[in-house]
């Protein structure tokens, strides 16, 4: 539709139309949000990008596909935006398949040992893929699952309140789990993720992030410098799943108590690093109370990047890309090899509903679900 004005012809867009064109716009906090369509799920449902921008420029991008974090832009030592995160620019690429870039993650986040646990005298039998043991939620878990959006203000900034019904039996977990998941992108620059879940049943959850994170860009993170604060972590077997020990790190190449450059051991002749490909533990986090404790602390030398990670949990995974082989592109054409992105994953043990030793996980019928993780992003000059 057309009107004449002083005898110009001007388009009238139609709010739907302008939507379809250009996304929708919103001014929440201090900061602002965009909206625009991804894509479409094979059956139809359609797939969001929502663009979180801070009053300082620094930019999140987040999918409802999976609750994924497609990109997170922050500043170097000289002020210049770069993007910190792997993943895809097309949702086709993570329909194909992908090492969980960027995605929310559950039922249980990390593994369970031979796919199966016993709950109130009941032997719950889960989806097996990872060898006999299950996954990150098992074949359809979060990450693959279509979550109701809605941007949102808080005190803190911008945020993207996301939401999905995890149906009984869903997996072979057992009962009907609400979900919610609030994204904060605030104005220093941390991405605050809220988690909280309840139950019609007794059932398990362990819920986490697993964005790969690459803080200069490199194709390798191995000049990256870690530290964690965990004195003791959980040893692995051959299938990667805790033995039930709490080992020292003191004296092993996974003693990040104090700065290390990540690939200053990982190729050390150790059995845990053998198992593993490289890291891929959960570190115990030295805490002495349930508040948010600082996990990890990570500085790039060259741009002069930080990121530091504070949780409730009582635990943390450090994973290196071991298993990434360049056969993946992603993002701009960048091809990901081994080690090109780390992950720091707040989560409870692996395997804890067969390890009664370790913090449970078990969510009661009618009680919440709750935990909250920081990544917390500055620069650091020379």
């Amino acid at each position: 539709m057309t009107i004449k004005v002083f005898g110009i012809l001007l388009a009238v867009i139609l709010p739907a139309a302008f939507t379809a064109i250009f996304g929708s716009f919103g001014a929440e906090a201090k900061g602002r949000w965009r909206k625009e369509l991804f894509g479409k799920m094979p059956d139809g449902q359609v797939v969001d990008l929502y663009t979180l921008t801070n009053a300082r420029g620094g930019e999140v991008r987040i999918i409802n596909y999976g609750g994924i974090v497609v990109s997170l832009k922050t500043p170097d030592r000289n002020g210049n935006l770069g993007d910190v995160v792997l993943g895809f620019d097309k949702l086709d690429d993570y329909l194909k398949g992908h090492p969980f870039f960027g995605a929310i993650v559950g039922r249980y986040g990390n593994r369970i040992g031979k796919a199966r646990f016993t709950l109130n005298g009941v032997e719950y039998k889960l989806a097996a893929n990872n060898g006999e043991n299950s996954l990150h939620g098992g074949i359809r878990g979060f990450d693959k699952a279509v979550w109701k959006a809605k941007p949102s203000s808080t005190g803190n900034g911008v945020a993207l309140v996301l939401s999905y019904l995890s149906r009984d039996g869903e997996e072979g977990y057992p009962g009907n789990l609400s979900t919610t998941i609030t994204y904060t992108w605030t104005d220093d620059h941390a991405l605050r993720i809220d988690y909280s879940a309840t139950t019609d049943r007794d059932t398990v959850v362990n819920l986490t992030h697993h964005s790969y994170f690459n803080l200069s860009g490199a194709p390798d993170i191995l000049s990256h410098v870690m530290q964690i604060n965990a004195d003791r972590f959980t040893p692995v077997d051959a299938g990667l799943i805790p033995t039930g020990e709490l080992r020292s790190v003191r004296g092993t190449a996974l003693d990040f108590t104090s700065p290390v450059a990540i690939g200053a051991r990982i190729d050390q002749d150790d059995e845990q690093l053998k198992l593993g490909g490289g890291y891929d533990h959960n570190f115990v986090i030295n805490r002495k109370n349930s508040d948010l404790t600082q996990a990890a602390r990570v500085t790039e030398p060259e741009t002069g990047r930080v990121m530091e990670v504070w949780t409730t949990k009582p635990g943390v995974q450090f994973y290196t890309g071991n298993f990434l082989d360049g056969s993946l592109k992603g993002k701009g054409g960048a091809v990901y090899k081994k080690r090109s992105g780390f992950c720091l994953e707040t989560q409870h043990f692996p395997d804890s509903p067969n390890k009664p030793e370790f913090p449970s996980t078990v969510l009661k019928k009618g009680a919440r679900y709750r935990s909250t993780t920081v990544y917390r992003f500055s620069a650091q000059t020379k």
